[in-house]
């Protein structure tokens, strides 16, 4: 499928412009690109970052404040960074600080780990951008206004239910509600209000769905798009970044492997720059209907980190890299100089760690990252082996598209199987707190709280309480759960369940042991052992720092890191393949060198590991052995 390429035109683009998509797309470099386009352009612009992960600094490579500052060289474009993080501490504060010294300490501690949630994080993030939003005179010296990262469809609804909130708030003091924050922001109503009519005003705002030529990612902008579309916000574009054309499997395709040697100015085959480029090929050809339903571009993979404005210029205008040239090859025009495998002399495989594992005989194993890092491949790894080497193992996940039984493709001597169906276990909690909560409302205060169920913090909760049940079971067997719940749910039960016995001075014996013992369990580090998933790219690696700090708080220390599909020692001759390979060495010493105390190695297959042969093959995976 080919698309045209994504080109900004400052006479066509809206004044706000949205970039929104799931981690590691590349929302920031598009917004940042987007930016320096328009600026080129004669036009006034701000840009502005709202994701708690942000490298806009990284990026720009200028250091921002929450005030606009001035990029060099890019005369008209300013930029500022909101870290919603000290946004929500200072609502947290602005909150709590009047109940200090009034309610018990174990109270507060509940309010304060309730309003660290990631909806309060960004309705604090909301809160902070709305006022460039919803007043005129705030922003009035812009010709554009880009956002790095969106407002998601819950958070607009929350917003869109503000005149509820009141008697919402009166009724609902169990402190379980992911709203806080808004307690203390009714003076900002008019502002949301004119915020969220902005955002529905084709006329004024453009949200733009950043995506991968990958199926998953796609699969999100697809249900961001419906979510935010059903919500009024319709004026969308789909730009899919990271489109891989091949230099070398330009020849190729279509045509099957061959061992002939290439005649004169053909190229050698190449299976990882041709498999590359196949899987972006059907994950956009699946995702066709949706591509096809709304302005659609692209714009390729570049060789390179896309850092500073001369990387900003390449993401948008490219640059020559033919097999041969002097940015792509060496003089002689042999392949770039690789990293060797002994400059990593810490990366471990897979199967080493599977051996320590091994020692205790028994526990449970948690796979955890951001979407699309590949921690079903790597728990469903981790089960094979275990369960090849005899032991009895129990794999457990909460996707909703059970791909753990796709990816296993065959059953496993020893291996059983179960899918933790978010869903039903939501809809199972949410009729609960409705049963507990509704009676006492009005119609408005029951469509708030009904809201509030729908928020990613429930599903989170309801989702533990289902993972309580499947750790129980690491007592006689490994266990081994693709997709954990966070530090911040975890802390969020134990600070209520502290706040429930402040309050109410009740035991806690009605609850079944697995729940009584599940902290407990996952931080004992001989009984839970966590590893981190990640991919050797900036977005991924910060955002597993980001977790694993989450973590400690919890008082839970990861095992270790995993870096999959590392294109280190991957033997492609495809130069701009070449030119990522290197690229990874950055990020890789960052997470040996700064975060792991462990780190296992991965490589990038040409095929999909599927079926215990081949996940065996990849968890044995090593190094300092691969070709």
């Amino acid at each position: 499928m080919s698309l045209p390429l994504y080109q900004p035109d400052s006479t066509s683009s809206t004044r706000f412009l949205f970039f929104t998509g799931k981690g590691g797309v590349g929302k920031t470099s598009l917004s940042c690109a987007t930016a320096l386009k328009l600026a080129s352009a004669g036009k006034r612009v701000l840009l502005v970052s709202t994701d708690p992960a942000s490298n806009l600094d990284e990026v720009l490579e200028v250091k921002l404040g929450n005030q606009p500052t001035s990029i060099p060289d890019v005369p008209g474009l300013e930029a500022l960074n909101i870290n919603p993080a000290e946004a929500a501490a200072a609502y947290r504060e602005r909150l709590i600080g009047p109940m200090r010294g009034l309610l018990p300490e174990a109270a507060l501690r509940s309010m304060e780990e309730q309003l660290s949630g990631s909806c309060t994080v960004e309705i604090a993030a909301f809160d902070e951008f709305s006022g460039l939003i919803g007043d005129p005179k705030a922003a009035e010296a812009y010709d554009h206004v880009i956002f790095d990262t969106a407002p998601t469809g819950h958070t607009l609804r929350l917003m869109s239910l503000a005149k509820a909130w009141d008697q919402f708030l009166d009724h609902n003091t169990s402190g379980t509600s992911c709203l806080g924050p808004l307690a203390g922001l009714e003076k900002q109503r008019v502002i949301y209000e004119n915020t969220v009519n902005v955002l529905a005003d084709a006329a004024a705002t453009t949200l733009i769905l950043v995506s991968r030529p990958q199926v998953s990612a796609l699969r999100e902008a697809e249900r961001t798009a419906k979510e935010l579309g059903a919500l009024g916000v319709t004026n969308q574009q789909l730009v899919i970044n990271g489109v891989f054309i091949s230099t070398v499997a330009k020849y190729h395709a279509g045509a099957e492997k061959t061992t002939e040697e290439p005649h004169s100015g053909e190229r050698a085959y190449d299976s990882v720059a041709q498999a590359m480029q196949q899987r972006g090929e059907k994950a956009m050809n699946k995702a066709a209907a949706f591509i096809s339903s709304l302005p659609s571009f692209q714009v390729p993979l570049r060789p390179i980190n896309i850092l500073g404005i001369a990387g900003l210029k390449v993401l948008l205008e490219g640059e020559t890299l033919e097999c041969g040239s002097p940015a792509a090859t060496t003089e002689t025009g042999s392949k770039l100089p690789q990293p060797k495998a002994d400059a990593f002399p810490a990366l471990e495989s897979l199967a080493t760690l599977i051996a320590d594992f091994e020692k205790q005989g028994h526990g449970v194993i948690m796979t955890m990252g951001k979407g699309g890092v590949g921690k079903t491949t790597v728990a469903a790894a981790i089960a094979v082996l275990l369960a090849r080497h005899g032991h009895k193992v129990h794999l457990s996940t909460t996707d909703p598209a059970a791909h753990i039984a796709q990816t296993l493709d065959e059953q496993v001597e020893g291996l059983t199987l179960s899918r933790i169906d978010p869903a039903t276990e939501t809809a199972a909690y949410t009729a609960e707190v409705l049963a507990k909560q509704g009676p006492q409302m009005d119609e408005a205060g029951r469509s708030l709280l009904e809201e509030d169920l729908r928020s990613p913090c429930t599903e989170e909760i309801a989702v533990f309480r289902a993972f309580a049940r499947e750790v129980g079971q690491g007592k006689d067997r490994f266990v081994v759960l693709d997709t954990a719940p966070t530090g911040h749910t975890l802390l969020l039960l134990d600070a209520s369940e502290a706040y429930q016995r402040e309050l109410e001075r009740q035991a806690r014996s009605t609850q079944p042991e697995e729940v009584l013992r599940l902290l407990e369990r996952l931080r004992d580090p001989a009984f839970t052992r966590i590893l981190l998933v990640t991919l050797p790219e900036a977005t991924p690696v910060h955002e597993a720092a980001t977790l694993q700090e989450d973590l400690r708080r919890a008082h839970i220390e990861p095992f270790a890191w995993v870096i999959n599909q590392s294109l280190l020692q991957s033997g492609s001759s495809d130069p701009l393949l070449q030119r990522r390979e290197l690229s990874e060495h950055r990020y890789i010493t960052e997470v040996i060198e700064k975060h792991a105390t462990r780190t296992a190695w991965l490589p990038w297959q040409a095929e999909e590991p599927v079926g215990p042969e081949a996940l065996q093959t990849l968890a044995n995976s090593n190094i300092h052995s691969h070709p």
